[in-house]
């Protein structure tokens, strides 16, 4: 047996064994090598500025913190607060309105009885007040599983960006490919999550800030429903749906009808329409083609879906991880082409 071969053997064991012992970490330590790569043109510019590379990769640091630490953690006090503060009695009081309110709908609009009632009848105000009060606990035991999460992926993160180009050097070695086609498929797949990241958290903290200021005006906290507008804007197609009809129901039980009809307009047409069709993919060109050194020629519509099925299968952190998969893909397949095509010429 070649020495190669045998190493390779035990190469592939201690592989599946490592994989074990770091199972428990591999989403974060995934997801933290996926940031890095998209982050590592900013970095690189950071360096250049800062001139140490370690005060680069703190700054990157913080500043993913900033991001996503920092709003997730004031949702998570502030739904605390407010579980804290839940009034049973008035809960279901506000309860019942709404259940009367979809009734004398239902009268109001004939082609929407049958519906609406078949709804109204399978709702059990006291079970779902049991529901809305149990969600305290499960909040607080799921959001320390996801800060935690946060955290390991913010520690992997730190080290990955700090010695990015060592471990990019070692990988690069290692793979059976020319040097100028492993640099290609490194700067495919980083252009293609580069866009995603960036067009997807620009568009998150500007959505959000367009619903969080207009609430405001109605008396509701523009901060928390920022940052939570800004967050269910990551879900493609309904993102938006989630956050402004529960605010609009609630304030058409409430008698302010014209509240409820003023937020829904803004969030169809100021959002929904304007922002997420015409902004956001303008948002998307300009970062592939003024800020990605190398503009991705992958898809955009290739790219949405990635994201519809990352956030899936991998939950929130699939927003990152389904484009790098599929663009990942693509550049293998480009590479086994051009492979193919080499050993066709050279046959000939």
């Amino acid at each position: 047996m070649k020495a190669s071969y045998f190493l390779v053997s035990i190469a592939i064991l201690l592989l599946f064994f490592m994989v074990e012992l770091f199972n428990p970490f591999l989403k974060a330590i995934f997801v933290s090598v996926l940031l890095t790569i998209a982050t590592s043109s900013l970095t690189l510019h950071l360096e250049d500025k800062l001139k140490k590379r370690i005060v680069a990769t703190l700054v990157m640091t913080i500043a993913l913190a900033a991001l996503f630490f920092l709003p997730i953690l004031y949702c998570i006090l502030s739904f605390a607060t407010f579980f804290n503060q839940v009034d049973q009695q008035v809960l279901v009081k506000n309860l019942d309105e709404i259940k009367l309110l979809v009734h004398n709908l239902s009268m109001d609009f004939t082609f929407l009885n049958d519906f609406l009632n078949n709804i109204t009848s399978k709702i059990d105000v006291g079970k779902t007040v049991q529901d809305i009060v149990s969600i305290s606990a499960n909040l607080g035991k799921n959001s320390v599983k996801f800060m935690f999460d946060i955290i390991l992926i913010l520690v992997f993160f730190f080290f990955f960006t700090l010695y990015t180009t060592q471990i990019a050097t070692f990988i690069r070695d290692l793979l059976p490919i020319k040097k100028e086609d492993s640099i290609i498929l490194f700067h495919e797949s980083s252009s293609v999550m580069t866009v995603v990241l960036y067009s997807t958290l620009v568009t998150a903290i500007f959505e959000g800030f367009l619903f969080g200021f207009f609430l405001t005006f109605f008396g509701y906290d523009g901060l928390l429903f920022g940052v939570l507008y800004g967050f269910a804007s990551l879900i493609p197609v309904v993102g938006g749906v989630i956050m402004w009809l529960p605010i609009a129901i609630y304030e058409a039980s409430i008698n302010s009808f014209t509240n409820a009809l003023i937020i829904a307009i803004y969030s169809i047409v100021v959002i929904s329409i304007i922002a997420d069709t015409f902004i956001k993919p303008m948002i998307i060109n300009y970062i592939n083609k003024k800020i990605i050194k190398t503009p991705t020629n992958v898809n955009a519509l290739l790219i949405f879906f990635s994201i519809v099925a990352g956030l899936s299968t991998f939950g929130f952190w699939g927003m990152i991880i389904g484009p790098a998969m599929v663009s990942l893909f693509i550049s293998i397949m480009n590479l086994l082409k051009k492979y193919s095509d080499d050993f066709k010429e050279s046959e000939d």
